[in-house]
């Protein structure tokens, strides 16, 4: 069994995907040739946002946005330690300070309501993560950053393409919102990519400067940049992909309520993440909490059935990232972090096989 079934993906989209490929190879222009406008284009009318600035990876899409809102040594930014390293190591990389805010122990997202005793002088940024596929409390969120001079919030929504809040989508719910096309996202390339959204105009026009080196024009450079340009290949998977994502989020979306049937009818002796009800999950990961996490899941391995774990240390315990003073606070995400599991999760994934995990893991229990 596959924990991420890519190769089911691909079969069903094989002759999309390879025509689109084929296409970039004959007309050769593997740096922004003409199908990186276009999935620009429609990825910014599927999110409804006004722009979509594509880039190299995830990560890339928030150290742009970083740079492209003046983020500079001295300042801060506010965000949860139970994430991906990227999160604060692109915060460090701008020359900030990531200031740790902890977690919902039930939906493992930022906990809206302690993030305005984190706010200084010094806050510059607000990085809410939208993690296993759900966003956090956006409107809570903005509504603390209006109370302190209108502070711009970045969603990382690397893992919640596709996901809604309150109706409207993930990456159009903040000033920035920046997701990946890692292969295992919901929305995936077959290598690095990423993009950014915003409704700011300036903001756009810096980001797409900031992805050039900071050109303005062809050797032209009005501020420091990266090279962060997504390959054409990588937008043309992309592309071929977005013909069946409706459906995929669909998929998902009845997967993760038919994983929480099944286990609760199991009587399944683990925690289960919760999905508010104004907002729904794409489940990027389907993710569970489980006691003497190693012994099950080397386990469920033996029975063949893989899982994962997204992440087992939060950032303020890890060496690069370490803050005593708020791992002492962030006392849900070092719980969380002995505590998750993630089970095999695709818009592919068939009943069968669903089934299949949760009797191994009913047994393993």
């Amino acid at each position: 069994m596959e924990f991420i079934d890519l190769k089911a993906q691909y079969r069903a989209l094989k002759t999309s995907i390879d025509a689109r490929i084929q296409k970039v190879l004959d007309h050769g222009q593997y740096i922004l040739g003409p199908e990186v406008a276009e999935m620009e284009q429609k990825l910014a009318a599927f999110a409804g946002a006004k722009h979509c600035i594509s880039c190299a990876s995830g990560t890339e899409a928030l150290l742009m946005s970083l740079l492209a809102l003046g983020i500079k040594p001295g300042d801060e930014v506010i965000t949860t330690p139970f994430t991906f390293a990227a999160t604060a190591e692109m915060i460090v990389l701008a020359g900030a300070k990531p200031v740790y805010v902890d977690i919902e122990r039930d939906t493992c997202l930022i906990d809206a309501s302690q993030i305005e005793a984190k706010i200084t002088p010094r806050t510059k940024a607000i990085m809410p993560v939208s993690l296993y596929g759900q966003v956090a409390d956006m409107d809570a969120i903005h509504a603390i950053a209006a109370r302190h001079g209108n502070i711009p919030v970045i969603e990382d929504a690397a893992q919640s393409f596709g996901a809604t809040y309150k109706g409207r989508k993930s990456c159009n719910l903040s000033t920035i919102g920046c997701t990946s096309f890692f292969p295992s996202k919901p929305l995936g390339c077959y290598g690095d990519g990423g993009a950014v959204f915003t409704n700011d105009d300036a903001i756009a026009k810096a980001l797409r400067e900031i992805r050039v080196h900071g050109q303005e024009r062809r050797y032209y450079h009005t501020r420091i940049g990266v090279g962060g340009r997504m390959d054409t290949i990588q937008c043309a998977v992309v592309l071929g992909k977005l013909e069946r994502f409706e459906w995929e989020i669909e998929r998902r979306l009845a997967l993760g309520e038919q994983y929480r049937a099944l286990l609760q009818k199991a009587g399944v002796k683990a925690g289960l993440l919760q999905v508010r009800p104004d907002r729904d999950c794409v489940w990027a990961q389907y993710t569970v909490f489980v006691e003497k996490r190693e012994a099950v899941q080397k386990a469920l391995q033996e029975l063949g059935v893989p899982t994962a774990v997204h992440y087992p240390l939060s950032l303020n315990r890890q060496p690069a990232y370490r803050d005593d003073a708020s791992a002492a606070e962030t006392v849900n995400s070092h719980w969380a972090a002995e505590r998750v599991m993630s089970l095999p999760m695709s818009a592919d994934l068939n009943p069968q096989q669903m089934e299949r995990v949760v009797a191994a893991l009913q047994g393993v229990l």
